[in-house]
């Protein structure tokens, strides 16, 4: 390595965060919006915003050399990253910047006492979990799905992953706001699915589900997945819930799934699996994230292979999909 690299990578590593929270500015700002507005030059975003010009000029100049805006002779232009931050756009991440920008960035500023202690940064920064924080603080729990729903980029690739033209019920569990599960049912005319939650998301998932599929092909139900889920689906589908649980609670979890499954069921798992060459860097970072915002963690094939096998379950098959993450196809052992 050249003179002086080492020493500016770790410039650049030090100063990610500066970057994570640039975006969060611009989208908590809405920048993205106001620029599609017609508001296309630093004057103009400054008063809409009600924010001062010098230093809405600097985060512009900042975002635009991290490929968020271009800066044309007519003004400030969204890129492809830029587009994704805006609020009206069907993929947009901004919410996602912001509660990455907000409460996930306080919880990191915990993250040497959680790894001395083993509690969440979240639960040292806030007083509470984040389950308890969502279920309390108003708006949050609304805010942290639409979070989620700005990270689901890879739902289209469980299409590609997964054949269901042979399924006829899906079952959602732990399925928030009903994404995934309308992913698949609009795909899949044939298809009828029920999304489990808890009974305070329910209505999110409602909601949602209305504006996407037809009435009569889904319905809702409320209640603890720890306990009983519906019973009887050809697919179940688990969607980046393992990874907020430890292994014993994982097993109890999936133990009730593979009771409610009949022997030709099939239980699909979208989580993020930690390569074991060193490779896959994201993955590895959420894996962090998980014990810094949750207590969680991401786990190797073999660790999924484990906590399937302890409920009765064998892992078929692996595809990796987009983000790094993969979808686990398992069966009744």
């Amino acid at each position: 390595m050249a003179h002086g690299q080492p020493a500016r990578r770790v410039v650049d590593l030090l100063t990610g965060a500066w970057q994570a929270q640039a975006l969060y500015a611009v989208a908590a700002l809405d920048l993205p919006d106001h620029i599609a507005a017609g508001h296309t030059s630093a004057a103009k975003m400054a008063a809409a915003t009600g924010s001062d010009q010098d230093g809405i000029e600097r985060l512009l100049r900042l975002a635009t050399a991290m490929g968020v805006f271009e800066d044309t002779a007519d003004g400030y232009r969204l890129t492809p990253v830029g587009e994704l931050l805006r609020s009206d756009d069907e993929r947009s991440m901004r919410d996602m910047a912001v509660i990455y920008g907000e409460e996930f960035h306080r919880a990191w500023g915990e993250v040497v006492p959680a790894l001395r202690t083993g509690t969440s940064g979240f639960a040292l920064a806030f007083g509470t979990p984040l389950r308890g924080y969502l279920e309390t603080e108003p708006g949050a729990g609304e805010k942290f799905q639409r979070a989620m729903n700005a990270g689901n980029v890879f739902f289209p690739d469980v299409l590609e992953a997964y054949d269901f033209s042979a399924c006829r019920t899906v079952v959602d569990v732990a399925g928030g706001s009903g994404t995934l599960l309308a992913t698949v049912l609009r795909e899949h005319p044939e298809l009828h699915g029920v999304l489990f939650d808890l009974p305070h998301v329910v209505p999110v998932a409602q909601e949602h589900l209305r504006s996407t599929v037809e009435t009569g092909r889904w319905r809702t139900v409320g209640g603890d997945a720890f306990q009983q889920v519906p019973a009887g689906a050809d697919v179940y589908l688990l969607s980046r819930i393992l990874q907020d649980w430890d292994d014993q609670r994982c097993v109890q979890l999936l133990s009730v799934i593979r009771e409610a499954m009949p022997d030709t069921g099939r239980l699909l798992v979208v989580e993020r699996v930690i390569p074991t060459d060193g490779s896959g860097v994201l993955a590895l970072l959420w894996d962090l994230h998980l014990l810094v915002a949750a207590g969680g963690r991401e786990r190797t094939l073999d660790g999924y292979r484990d906590v399937l096998a302890a409920a009765g379950l064998r892992l078929e098959s692996v595809t990796p999909m987009a983000l790094e993450t993969s979808l686990l196809v398992a069966s009744p052992a």
